[in-house]
């Protein structure tokens, strides 16, 4: 593939054309043969490889262990929680037959795991020392989406859903707590994109869900992305399934549940969120790599190879470009593919123990000493790391805005868009009339929301609390 500057759409211009080019041109995925899937090629595999090892390590080190269910679910599984079943009925993908012949019973794929799952807790749990169950899977769902966006809200999707069970509520609640948590360092300290850790509305929450918690990104032309939820169940689901167990006085006790999940769909705000008209910028602690060595002839390998060992020997993810590609080519590839810093060596370099250097977000480029190169990297990369959260900051603190009357608040939806705190009486109706006015919803009540007096910037109820609404994709 060349790899031409001009090719691509300017982010500038068009945010969502922006979006598809650089997705296809940095090789990150393609379009399935099936309509709304699609093929993530391993370039942009390698990022949710790097994103689960992140995530692993810190689900492990809470006793989590990762274990596999199946994906076909029995519907009458599924039916058992009528507000899950109901909830997800819309997205269903169902087979009908299987070897050529009709099925019994029909079988969903799978959407979500709490079901086939919880079927699995009622035979495991039986004892206070069976507690807590602490479960997560690396897998596939399927919802059958109507409109499609390449890892935004695909048909066929990658992800993680972690599933607990607790002898206590406080227990349950403070799990679903401490992965929330983990999605904001995910999003903040690896993805640097500042979000918004919140509560859903009752209309917004998952389907079987006492409560919903949030992560909200703000992308750049306005919109809300939902990166990642955490919810606690209750005892909607152990009730339901039987998953009870006998309590430390000898009482039978229904569990007390959780879920979260992050998936693929994490990718596609990382894309919308770090780029230019040049391409990607990804931050370096996510990056398949780091730095690419550009060897500008064939005379410099040597010089090349000993710079490349010694980056590798500090950490660093190296790829030297060997590639019979022009150099303008390659170029525009690695800018393309958002690499943190790009080295240039050729015969100048070598005379002189030089590197030159060029850093894809600011493409500030500079010529130092090879070996000052190598002791300076680490803190090169954490530099970019900073610059990109710090910007994306200023962004969202740029686009997030108070409304004091429904005109202010349809003409910010209009315009600029953004995350708009606004009292709500938490009116189901209300909601549902602000969404089909303006196309806002809440997106959460931030958890660090104040309790306050005032009236419902839409019906002019009673109200307490500033939720945050904002458009989504």
């Amino acid at each position: 593939m060349a790899f031409v500057k001009k090719e691509l759409k300017k982010k500038s211009e068009n945010i969502s054309d922006w979006y598809n080019d650089v997705v296809l041109k940095a090789e990150l995925a393609d379009y399935g043969p099936v309509k709304g899937t699609m093929v993530i090629r391993p370039y942009g595999y390698a990022l949710w490889e790097t994103t689960q090892q992140i995530f692993d390590k810190m689900i492990k080190a809470a006793g989590v262990q990762n274990a596999y269910f199946p994906l076909f679910i029995p519907m009458s599984l599924l039916a058992k929680e009528k507000k899950h079943v109901e909830g997800f009925s819309p997205e269903l993908a169902v087979v009908t037959h299987g070897g050529g012949e009709k099925l019994a019973e029909p079988l969903a794929v799978r959407p979500t795991s709490e079901t086939i799952m919880y079927s699995m807790f009622a035979k495991w749990i039986q004892s206070h020392r069976d507690l807590p169950l602490l479960l997560n899977q690396w897998c596939n769902v399927v919802r059958w989406e109507k409109r499609t966006y390449l890892f935004l809200r695909t048909t066929e999707f990658l992800w993680q859903e972690g599933h607990t069970a607790h002898a206590t509520h406080d227990d349950a609640i403070a799990f679903a707590n401490k992965a929330h948590e983990w999605y904001r360092q995910v999003f903040e300290e690896y993805f640097a994109m500042p979000v918004i850790l919140g509560r859903k509305s009752a209309t917004e929450q998952f389907a079987g869900a006492a409560f919903s918690l949030t992560v909200e990104a703000l992308m750049p032309d306005g919109k809300s992305l939902q990166s990642a939820t955490s919810h606690d169940l209750g005892q909607n689901f152990s009730k339901v399934f039987d998953i009870q167990f006998s309590s430390k006085d000898g009482k039978r006790e229904y569990v007390w549940q959780t879920s979260w999940g992050l998936s693929t769909r994490a990718l596609g705000g990382l894309f919308l969120t770090h780029g230019d008209d040049d391409g990607l910028i990804l931050p370096p602690k996510i990056a398949p790599i780091q730095v690419v060595i550009v060897p500008i002839t064939k005379t410099v390998d040597a010089y090349v190879a000993r710079v490349k060992e010694a980056l590798v020997a500090t950490g660093v993810r190296v790829l030297v470009d060997e590639s019979d590609d022009s150099m303008g080519r390659k170029f525009n590839k690695w800018e393309m593919k958002g690499v943190s810093v790009r080295i240039e060596i050729g015969e100048k370099e070598v005379a002189g123990e030089t590197v030159t250097i060029i850093l894809r977000d600011t493409h500030e480029k500079k010529q130092i000493q090879w070996k000052e190169c190598v002791t300076q990297m680490d803190s090169l990369l954490n530099e970019i790391q900073q610059r990109l959260f710090d910007k994306q900051k200023a962004f969202l603190d740029r686009h997030t805005f108070t409304a004091y009357s429904y005109e202010e608040f349809k003409k910010i939806m209009s315009t600029t868009k953004g995350f708009i705190h606004a009292l709500w009486c938490e009116d189901a109706t209300c909601e549902k009339a602000i969404k089909d006015e303006t196309k806002a919803t809440t997106r959460c009540l931030p958890l660090d929301a104040k309790e306050e007096k005032g009236v419902c910037i839409y019906c002019g109820k009673p109200a307490y609390h500033r939720w945050i609404f904002g458009q989504s994709y």
